[in-house]
């Protein structure tokens, strides 16, 4: 039978509402601790932060444990991620369905972050811009997160090789858009730090500040992201992405002026 994200997700979903105050988390820690060998031989405890667990406990209970390594440790699942060769690194990465998502409370919003991660969630949905992710030991419980997509506090993904999709790629976005004449023009940015890459997609190399046009470089960060309140002219749309002199930049943090 093939691995696909609904299974772990309905898994995830018959989890919500698990929480401390009345112990019946404990189900989830026992789910991790019964799956031998353990993680750096580490048996979790009842009182620990179970964020990861319950991750590596709902790949436990769908036998996905080849795709998504078992940790209870978020920096521990990074390393499982890399080492595979499903990590991305991006934080703008528009998620597929059933990826693990990554935090550090403390980015400030400005670049990649590439800090230490203190919590992990499961991608439930991504529409309008706004990822609805599954978590274990949110508000110690298992609850719903919403967020915007490249939001603050994004640490990255494990992208798992589930059967229905393709290592890393970036889906189309829930926008549609064509390049008639009143959707092209000039836009202002909203991000705070908005990468430009090299083509139409977080899979495409991004661009550091001496690739970008003269103009651009006087209104980016060190790292050639363009600043809040920069204004582009959009040349060329394509799946979610506008084309400007200086490359490609994700639609989702453009305003029309």
């Amino acid at each position: 039978m093939g691995k696909n994200a609904n299974t772990i997700l309905t898994i995830a979903r018959g989890w919500i509402g698990r929480k401390e105050s009345n112990g019946t988390h404990k189900e989830i820690i026992d789910v991790y601790n019964a799956h031998k060998p353990l993680a750096r031989g580490y048996k979790v405890k009842y009182t620990d932060s179970w964020c990861a667990t319950f991750v590596s406990a709902c790949a436990i209970k769908a036998n996905y444990a080849d795709i998504i390594p078992l940790e209870c440790s978020c920096n521990q699942m990074i390393k499982g991620f890399q080492k595979i060769g499903r990590w991305t690194e991006d934080d703008a990465h528009v998620p597929h369905l059933g990826d693990v998502i990554f935090y550090d409370w403390q980015d400030n919003g400005v670049g990649d972050d590439k800090g230490s991660s203190e919590h992990v969630g499961i991608v439930e949905k991504v529409e309008n811009e706004k990822i609805t992710v599954i978590e274990g030991n949110k508000s110690d419980a298992v609850a719903r997160r919403v967020l915007n997509v490249n939001g603050r506090y994004i640490r990255g993904f494990g992208c798992p090789a589930y059967d229905n999709t393709t290592h890393m790629t970036t889906p189309t976005a829930h926008t549609t858009t064509s390049n008639t004449s009143n959707q092209l023009g000039t836009y202002v940015v909203t991000a705070s730090a908005l990468k430009v890459r090299t083509d139409a997609g977080t899979n495409y190399r991004r661009k550091g500040k001496n690739e970008l046009t003269a103009d651009a470089q006087k209104h980016c960060n060190s790292n050639g992201g363009l600043l809040k309140g920069t204004r582009v002219t959009v040349k060329e749309i394509k799946n979610g992405w506008a084309r400007i002199p200086s490359g490609w930049v994700y639609m989702g943090h453009l305003r029309k002026v």
